[in-house]
C-alpha cells in the first residue's frame, strides 16, 4: 500500500510586494503634503539653487509644484533619482559626516508611489531638458521637455493609492499652515535664497534673498518670518566653546507666547524639534519666565558632523550629540547672559500695546466756540489741588504745589541729576500702586509690587550662593493654619526650608509655627508664602525635587516679601527703588515674565495730542 505524499505546511511568512514595500516606506518619510515640500525643498537647497518657487493647490492634495534654478540633473541622473536609496549627497556612504539636508535617497520614490509625479530637470550646461514620470510607483519613459534650468517637481493627487491616508488629514487650513511653517523653517536658515510659496489664499509667502550675508542678512530673514515685535523685542545670543558655535537671536523674557509655536531651532543648518534643545531654551528662561509662557526664539547650533547624529528619523527632524551635556552648558549659558546682558530692558511690543490702547479710534470732534455765544463763558483752569483730588488714587508728591512739573534741580529727589538716569526721576504714585518717573525724553511708569518683587528674588539667589539667606526671629511665632496634611509636609520638610531661611515647626494639627524668616522677607506675608510652599510641595510630592527647582521657592518668598500694591510710598523710597532696578540684572520683567516698567517716549506721547 502507498503512503499518501505527506501535506506541506502552510507558509506563515511572505515577502511584499515591491509597490507595498514602498508604500509602507513612504508612510515613514511622507506624513502629510507638507512633508513633501519638506523633501523637495531641501532638495532643491543641496541642489545650489539661489531661488525656490512653491506652489500648492487645496493645501497640497492636488497639487504640490516645487521649481528651483539649481545644478539640474542629466537624463540618467533622472532615472537614479526615483530609484529606493540612490543619492548624490553621500560620499563613499559615509553616515557619519553628513553635510547636506538629505542623504537618505527616499523622498522621490517615495512620493512617487503614493502619488502622481513629474521630474523635469536641465542639468547645467546642457542644452535640454529631459522629463520622468512615476505614478503609484510605476514610470514611464524619459522624454525631451522644455525648461529653461534647474529643477521643476510636480506632485499630484497625494495619497491617491493609499486613499486611507487621506482620511487623517486635517483641514485644509491646517495642512496650509504647516506648509508654510516648513517654508518658514526652511527660509531662516538659508537666508541666502528667495523663497517664494502660493497657497492660492491670495496671500503668498515672499521672501526675497538677503543681501550681504552675515548677522545681519540672518535678522532681516528672521524679522520677515517671525515679525517686526521680535525684530524689536530680541537679543543677539552669540557663543562658543570648542568645536560648538551658537547664534541667533531670543526675546526678551516680556516678550512671550502661550505655546513653543515661535521657537525655531536649527543643528548645522537644519530645522530640528528636538527635545534636548527645547529644555535647554526652558532651562536658559528658568528665573524670568512664569510656567505655562514660552519665549520666541531663532537659535542656530554649528558643530562637527561628527559630533551629532541626524540618522534617528527618517524625517531628520530629531538629532543625537556626541556630548549631550556640552551642548546643554552652552545653550543655557548663552541665553541666560544675553539676558542679563539686556539688564531692564522691556519688550518695545508693551509700550507700543499701551500706545495703542490710549489712542481712540474715532479722533474727537473739535467744539468751536465764538465770542458771539450768549452762553460763552472764560475758562480757568482748577487749582491743582482740586484737581489732584478729583482723580482717585492720584497722591502728589510732597512739595508739589504745581502741576506742571518745575526744572529737575527744583524737584525733591531730583537735586542730584535722577532724571537723567534710564528710569528717570519719581515725580508722582498713581492708585498706590504705580511710580511715575520722567527721564530726559520719556515717560516711565513702574509697577511697584512686580519690580521690587524681582529686587527680592535677585537678592534671595545671590544671598543663597554667598552662603546662606540671612535670617531673622520673630518675636512672636507666626501660627499658620492649613489642612493637615499639608502641614504634615511642611513639619516633614522643614530641615530643607531651614537653608531658604524659613525655620517653623508644627504646632498640632492643622497648623504650623513659623520662628524664622529671611531678613529680606521682614513685614511681608508670611502666611500667603508658607501656604504657598506647602502646595508647591504638594505638587512635586519631594522636598528633593523642589530643593532643584530653587528658582520657583525663591520666587514665591520674592512675591510674597515684595512691597505689595496699594502701599503709599515717599519720593526717597520711589527713588531707590528706579535706582535698585538699574542695576539689577532682568529687572525689566518679574519673576513671572511680566514688565516692571514701561517707557513712553515723548515724540509718541506727543503725537497722542497731535503735536506731531
Amino acid at each position: 500500500m502507498e503512503s499518501e505524499p505527506p501535506i506541506p505546511e502552510p507558509v506563515s511568512i511572505c515577502r511584499l510586494s515591491e509597490g507595498t514595500i514602498n508604500r509602507i516606506a513612504a508612510g515613514e518619510v511622507i506624513e502629510r503634503p507638507a512633508s513633501v515640500v519638506k523633501e523637495l525643498a531641501e532638495n532643491a537647497i543641496d541642489a545650489g539653487a539661489g531661488n525656490i518657487e512653491i506652489r500648492v493647490e487645496e493645501a497640497g492634495r492636488a497639487l504640490i509644484r516645487v521649481s528651483d534654478d539649481g545644478r539640474g540633473m542629466s537624463a540618467p541622473e533622472l532615472e537614479l533619482a526615483v530609484e529606493r536609496h540612490a543619492t548624490s549627497k553621500l560620499v563613499e556612504d559615509d553616515l557619519e559626516n553628513i553635510r547636506t539636508l538629505g542623504f537618505r535617497g527616499e523622498a522621490l520614490p517615495s512620493i512617487g508611489a503614493v502619488a502622481r509625479l513629474c521630474l523635469t530637470s536641465r542639468r547645467a550646461g546642457q542644452d535640454s531638458a529631459y522629463s520622468l514620470s512615476l505614478e503609484g510607483g510605476e514610470g514611464r519613459a524619459i522624454k525631451p521637455a522644455a525648461l529653461r534650468g534647474g529643477t521643476r517637481v510636480e506632485v499630484r493627487d497625494l495619497f491617491f493609492k493609499t486613499p486611507a491616508r487621506l482620511k487623517f488629514l486635517k483641514s485644509e487650513r491646517a495642512e496650509t499652515m504647516a506648509i508654510t511653517d516648513v517654508v518658514k523653517r526652511l527660509a531662516m536658515a538659508q537666508p541666502q535664497i528667495a523663497f517664494r510659496l502660493s497657497t492660492g489664499t491670495g496671500r503668498d509667502l515672499v521672501l526675497p534673498a538677503g543681501g550681504g550675508g552675515g548677522a545681519e542678512a540672518a535678522l532681516a530673514r528672521i524679522s520677515a518670518v517671525m515679525g517686526r515685535d521680535f525684530a524689536q523685542g530680541s537679543v543677539p545670543v552669540e557663543a562658543g566653546r570648542d568645536d560648538l558655535r551658537l547664534s541667533g537671536f531670543i526675546s526678551l523674557p516680556t516678550l512671550n507666547r502661550n505655546t513653543g509655536a515661535a521657537q525655531y531651532l536649527f543643528v548645522n543648518g537644519r530645522p530640528v524639534r528636538d527635545k534636548l534643545l527645547l529644555g535647554c531654551l526652558r532651562g536658559g528662561y528658568a528665573d524670568v519666565l512664569a510656567r505655562g509662557r514660552y519665549p520666541l526664539a531663532a537659535l542656530f547650533l554649528d558643530l562637527c558632523p561628527l559630533d551629532v547624529d541626524v540618522n534617528v528619523h527618517p524625517a531628520k527632524a530629531e538629532v543625537r550629540f556626541r556630548e549631550p551635556a556640552a551642548v546643554r552648558s552652552l545653550i543655557i549659558g548663552a541665553i541666560r547672559q544675553a539676558l542679563g546682558a539686556a539688564g531692564q530692558t522691556s519688550a518695545p511690543s508693551v509700550a507700543g500695546g499701551a500706545l495703542a490702547a490710549m489712542r481712540p479710534e474715532t479722533p474727537p470732534r473739535r467744539a468751536i466756540y465764538s465770542g458771539a455765544y450768549s452762553g460763552a463763558r472764560s475758562y480757568s483752569p482748577p487749582r491743582p489741588q482740586a484737581l489732584a483730588q478729583s482723580v482717585s488714587g492720584f497722591a502728589p508728591l510732597p512739595g508739589m504745589s504745581e502741576m506742571s512739573a518745575p526744572p529737575a534741580a527744583e524737584e525733591p529727589g531730583a537735586q542730584i541729576g535722577e532724571a537723567d538716569h534710564p528710569l528717570g526721576a519719581a515725580r508722582v504714585q498713581m492708585f498706590g500702586t504705580y511710580i511715575i518717573a520722567q527721564t530726559s525724553d520719556a515717560l516711565v511708569i513702574v509697577d511697584q509690587h512686580a519690580a521690587h518683587e524681582r529686587l527680592v528674588y535677585e537678592r534671595l539667589k545671590q544671598a543663597l550662593r554667598e552662603g546662606g539667606i540671612a535670617r531673622q526671629a520673630l518675636l512672636i511665632p507666626e501660627i499658620v493654619e492649613m489642612d493637615e496634611a499639608d502641614a504634615a509636609r511642611l513639619a516633614e520638610a522643614s530641615a530643607s526650608l531651614a537653608q531658604f531661611g524659613l525655620v517653623l515647626e508644627s504646632f498640632g494639627p492643622g497648623a504650623v509655627a513659623v520662628r524664622e524668616i529671611p531678613a529680606l522677607l521682614s513685614g511681608g506675608d508670611i502666611a500667603g508664602l508658607v501656604r504657598d510652599l506647602a502646595c508647591e510641595i504638594s505638587e512635586y510630592d519631594d522636598i528633593d525635587i523642589l530643593r532643584d527647582r530653587l528658582h520657583e521657592v525663591l520666587s514665591s518668598m520674592a512675591c510674597h516679601g515684595s512691597v505689595r500694591a496699594g502701599r503709599r510710598l515717599d519720593p526717597q523710597e520711589m527713588n531707590a527703588l528706579l535706582r535698585d532696578m538699574e542695576q539689577t540684572p532682568h529687572s525689566g520683567q518679574c519673576n513671572h515674565g511680566r514688565p516692571t516698567y514701561i517707557e513712553l517716549k515723548l515724540g509718541d506721547i506727543e503725537k497722542l495730542f497731535g503735536r506731531r
